[in-house]
Formats: structure tokens, sequence, C-alpha cells
């Protein structure tokens, strides 16, 4: 199975430019030739470019130092130097490039083909062909080629996904993504059982689209606990989320709103995204409680709670096409939704 790295820090060079030459034609008949020194060539770039089959940055921990080719020195009889080839960085869509110490976003990988280039080689020198002028017939001057450019930057994904799941550990989350994909995230019965991301993809209804799954959230999470900060990037792309709460828990409502206020917390977007709530886990628990504990999840997220059971597979079927109600079509503008949506009753 292949390990999930979501960031990275790596050395990037780009070529340096190759120095120009003095050389002066020498021929039998031509003892006093002029200039032919040829110019050198430029230094290879560095460039990001996106990768469709890859989904995580594990290619970067073992390796992380990357230099372009140096241009090639121009030589005599009018022969420029050839250009240095590129360094390409490929990278899962998604991916963030970073300038290392302020942590500045230099660019931001989110389409199919989309190549950037982050450092540029430096330029080849000019040879003394390029000095002759009808004043300065024998040039003596070259230039040595342009120094490249380096340094270090972060790599950081964030996952593409139509749906994230979000919710406190052992919410289940995994359970369901599981139920309705083909994802086999590991699953048991205690908290932290996810530990890195995971995307599926659900089909329903003749459509599809990318739920994406994080490690369970804690308190503090927005602010970098358990790693919470990091998670909750992965999310940042998704176009609805579902708020998943264990209904063996409790508090419903405190499980609710401990995840809510880490989301509100965290920002950059996630606070505004549209949310559906959902009780988990109702094979659990007979219809009494079902019905109290819905009422009261839905009462502190201030909307009608959703209520299924991946394990018996009750009500996923309604949370899929209410998620799908808030997924564009393939080749669709992503529009604002104006509608307050109707979720679909359930009855025990």
């Amino acid at each position: 199975m292949m390990k999930f790295l979501d960031e990275a820090k790596i050395f990037v060079a780009s070529g340096k430019g190759g120095a120009g030459c003095v050389s002066f034609r020498r021929e039998r008949n031509i003892p006093r030739g002029g200039p032919d020194g040829g110019d050198g060539g430029r230094g290879g770039d560095v460039i990001v470019r996106a990768k469709p089959d890859l989904n995580t940055l594990i290619d970067y921990r073992y390796r992380q130092h990357f230099r372009a080719q140096p241009g090639k020195h121009g030589m005599g009889k009018q022969r420029f130097g050839a250009d240095g080839g590129p360094i390409y960085i490929d990278v899962p869509l998604g991916t963030q490039i970073l300038e290392s110490e302020g942590r500045v976003l230099i660019a931001d990988i989110i389409e199919h083909g989309q190549e950037v280039t982050i450092l540029s080689g430096g330029t080849g020198g000019h040879g003394n062909l390029h000095y002759k002028s009808s004043t300065n017939r024998a040039p003596r001057r070259a230039e040595p080629g342009a120094e490249n450019a380096e340094m270090w930057i972060w790599l950081r994904l964030k996952l593409f996904a139509d749906a994230g799941l979000v919710g406190l550990p052992n919410a289940g989350k995994s359970t369901f993504l599981a139920s309705v994909t083909r994802a086999k995230p590991r699953i048991a019965d205690y908290p932290f059982t996810t530990l890195h991301p995971q995307l599926g993809v659900v089909y329903v209804d003749d459509r599809e689209f990318v739920v994406a799954d994080i490690p369970g959230l804690i308190q503090g999470a927005s602010e970098g606990l358990g790693l919470g900060d990091r998670f909750l990037g992965h999310v940042e792309r998704c176009g609805v989320l579902l708020h998943l709460v264990d209904g063996t828990t409790e508090d419903v409502a405190n499980a609710y709103e401990t995840v809510r206020i880490e989301l509100d917390t965290y920002g950059n977007g996630l606070d505004e995204k549209h949310e559906l709530v959902a009780l988990t886990k109702i094979d659990a628990l007979d219809a009494h409680a079902i019905a109290e504990k819905r009422r009261l999840l839905s009462e502190a997220a201030g909307k009608e709670a959703l209520v299924f059971s991946s394990v018996s597979g009750k009500g996923v079927r309604s949370v899929l096409r209410s998620l799908l109600r808030h997924i564009p079509p393939p080749g669709n503008e992503i529009e604002e939704e104006k509608e307050v949506e109707k979720t679909t009753g359930w009855t025990p």
C-alpha cells in the first residue's frame, strides 16, 4: 500500500548559464579571420507540473535535492552552447508551493496539465562574435554565464474532493467511506484509527463524486493539536462537508459543537462551506434514542440532521443523494447554492 505524505521540504536549483567563447577564425588562407566565438547556452528551469496519477508526496521523503542542467559553453566556429535541460517536480493536483522561510505561497497546482516555472535558469554569456562592430574588428571580450537561482521550498498537498467528512475521532467516517466506496481505510472501534487522509469515489444515480475522509478532529485542532491544522487543509477544497456525529455518544450536541468551533476558528473558507449534519451508528440505538438524539443534534446544528447506519445501510443512500445536490455536474461552473435543501425524513 502506498504511504501518504502531504508535506515535504525540498531544495531546488536552476541551471547556470554557459560562458561565451573568445575565438578567432583561423584557416590556411585566412590567417587573420574575424571573431567567431559563440554564446553560451541558457541554464535549465525548475518547473513544477501536475501529475494526475499521483496522490501523495512520498517521492520527496528520500530525495530532497533537485538541480536543473547548466547551459553548455560557447565554442569557436560560431558554435553556440546548448541550453541546459529543465528539471520537473511532479506533484499531485492540489499541491501548494511555498517559500520555505515565510511560508509565502508561490504557486497553487489546481489544473490538469498545469506547469509553473518557479526558478529560471541563468542566461548564457555572449561570445566575442557578439561584440564585433565596425570599430572593433577583433574583440577579445566574452561574458561568463549568469548565475543560477536556488532555494528551499515546501510542498503542501491539499486534496481535491467534492465532499469532505469531518467529525470527532471514532465518529464513523472511515466506516462510511468503506461502505460507499472501494476505499479500504483502517477501521476499528477506538479513536484515531485513521492516521492519514483517504479518498474514495462514490457512485449514485448514474453520477460519481469524490469523498475525502480526514483523521478525527480534537479540541484545539485549528491551532495544530493532533496535526489538526494540516488535516483541515485537506477539506479546504471540498464543495460540501458532511459532519458526522456518533449516535452512541452521550452528548451529541457537544460533539457537534466541538468540531464546529474548530472549523470556524480555522477559517480559510471552511466556516462558510455548506454543511450537512448526520447522526451515525443508529443500528446501535432504539427508535426512542434515535428520535431524541436526532432532535438534540438538529437543535445544536440549526438544521435538520440526517440519520444513517453504515453497517446496516439504512439511510445511506439518502445521505449520498443529499450530498449530490450540492455537487455540480461535471463541466458545470461551480455556483453558490441559492436554495435551502430539504433532507429526506426517516422512519425507524
